[in-house]
């Protein structure tokens, strides 16, 4: 009886400890991480490190000196020679590590024993990057990161980048405009295409840039953010006239550029090879983003009157993206569907669009228009996005790669309080004025009726 009544003491706490462990693990993975899933796989990866290599065949022969060293010394048998494995460093969702290869080995070589190294270390994924040749850095992820999203503290950021979305690997996705100066992002409704929206907008509104929005849901998305846009069109007529305003000030751009070069005025604009980067900064204008939602609606037609206006559009936005990079004009455009089916011209202007996200789709045919002809191997991760993870990505590159990302939630009230907190830093750019967005004053509450002070009574 007293060996059941101290095994019932005992078993109590060591219950309580394990369904905390176990709730912890469930709700907050990052302090269950930090306090348990550390320490345990850290000393699997240092108690079972040779091993493992030799088990994913990441071991070669050792070289002769080596085997005459050992003789010599331990007269022990002499085993396979791992990677030389470098000082193992903790951070909030993992460990990492860097790797000198063996001679005759490749990074490829550890990127494809990766699952393996999952398994045998305890850990959510593995991911190989290379460092310079024969290095590669090992960041292993301790769990997943992407299901409550949580930006680093130290996200790069800077003119024209924005830390916008959270990458599987725990490092943050940022779009930078200057290396990837067009972007596309699909997605169907409620696929957290907004959210991503919503995140350039609130990421650009402190920089000094020009913000123009195309937006012909009838101002739905981007017109909570009209106290910090240069100009907002909200269906196809004013989007219309705005387009021809900014070829025009792409036009007066280049004329800045080539007056400054001491290039001659009839010089045609696609040999001109500089940008607005080279100019002094004085001089320098400042850069326009275009912000252009729901893309479609530019390209539908009912009537043959619409037919015409459609085509100009669709003309001065391929003009846009073949030129306006060296303008300091770039362009994110946004949608549902974005295939040769919307009319003449949608192929060649998703062509210019460098930078593709696509979120959750309704059928493979849009997730190979956002993916297949520059990185077709994401496709099929594109296209098993679950809907209840609204905000979860694929983004490639023409490079080839790519990654899931997934934005974290920012409401709409605190993206519209951070454009009014910027709205003083609207550029003067006098083309845009009559396309400026009229911003409703709000209201100021009533302190509500004066107080009378009661007498006081003994």
């Amino acid at each position: 009886m007293s060996d059941l009544t101290t095994l019932l003491e005992v078993g109590g706490p060591v219950a309580a400890l394990g369904g905390g462990a176990s709730y912890a693990r469930a709700k907050h993975p990052g302090a269950y991480w930090s306090a348990v899933g550390l320490p345990i796989s850290t000393a699997r990866l240092l108690s079972s490190y040779g091993s493992v290599m030799e088990a994913c065949g990441l071991t070669v022969t050792p070289s002769r000196l080596r085997v005459l060293a050992v003789r010599a010394t331990t007269r022990g048998e002499v085993r396979p020679v791992p990677p030389r494995r470098g000082i193992i460093r903790p951070t909030s969702t993992g460990l990492r590590l860097r790797l000198r290869l063996a001679p005759g080995q490749e990074p490829a070589d550890v990127a494809a024993s990766a699952e393996r190294l999952r398994h045998a270390w305890g850990v959510h994924a593995v991911y190989v990057t290379t460092v310079k040749p024969g290095v590669v850095d090992l960041r292993l992820v301790g769990y997943d990161v992407l299901r409550k999203v949580r930006m680093p503290r130290k996200a790069e950021g800077g003119s024209l980048r924005v830390p916008v979305a959270l990458r599987e690997d725990a490092t943050p996705f940022v779009r930078n405009y200057r290396a990837v100066p067009h972007g596309l992002s699909l997605g169907a409704t409620l696929s957290g295409k907004s959210m991503y929206l919503r995140h350039l907008v609130v990421g650009l509104a402190p920089q000094s840039v020009a913000l123009v929005g195309i937006d012909c849901k009838r101002g739905v998305e981007l017109a909570p953010f009209a106290p910090r846009l240069s100009a907002l069109a909200t269906d196809p007529e004013q989007a219309a006239e705005l387009l021809p305003v900014l070829i025009k000030e792409m036009e007066d751009r280049y004329d800045l550029i080539k007056a400054r070069q001491g290039i001659a005025p009839g010089t045609p604009d696609e040999e001109i090879t500089s940008d607005i980067w080279g100019l002094p900064e004085q001089e320098r204008p400042l850069p326009v983003v275009l912000f252009v939602d729901e893309v479609a609606e530019l390209f539908l037609v009912a009537t043959k009157k619409e037919e015409v206006r459609r085509d100009e559009m669709v003309t001065q936005l391929i003009r846009l993206a073949q030129l306006g990079r060296a303008a300091g004009i770039y362009l994110e455009v946004c949608g549902q569907r974005f295939g040769a089916e919307l009319g003449k011209g949608a192929t060649m202007l998703r062509a210019q669009l460098t930078g593709r996200v696509c979120h959750r789709v309704n059928d493979e045919a849009s997730a190979k228009m956002a993916l297949g002809d520059i990185a077709p191997e994401a496709v099929s991760a594109a296209c098993v996005i679950p809907a209840e993870r609204p905000g979860l990505a694929v983004a490639g590159d023409t490079s080839g790669g790519w990654s899931r990302i997934r934005t974290p939630y920012l409401s709409l009230a605190d993206a519209a309080e951070t454009c009014r907190d910027s709205a003083l830093l609207v550029p003067d750019l006098p083309a845009l004025k009559p396309f400026r967005p009229s911003v409703p004053v709000q209201p100021v509450e009533s302190p509500g009726p004066a107080v009378k002070p009661r007498p006081v009574t003994g």
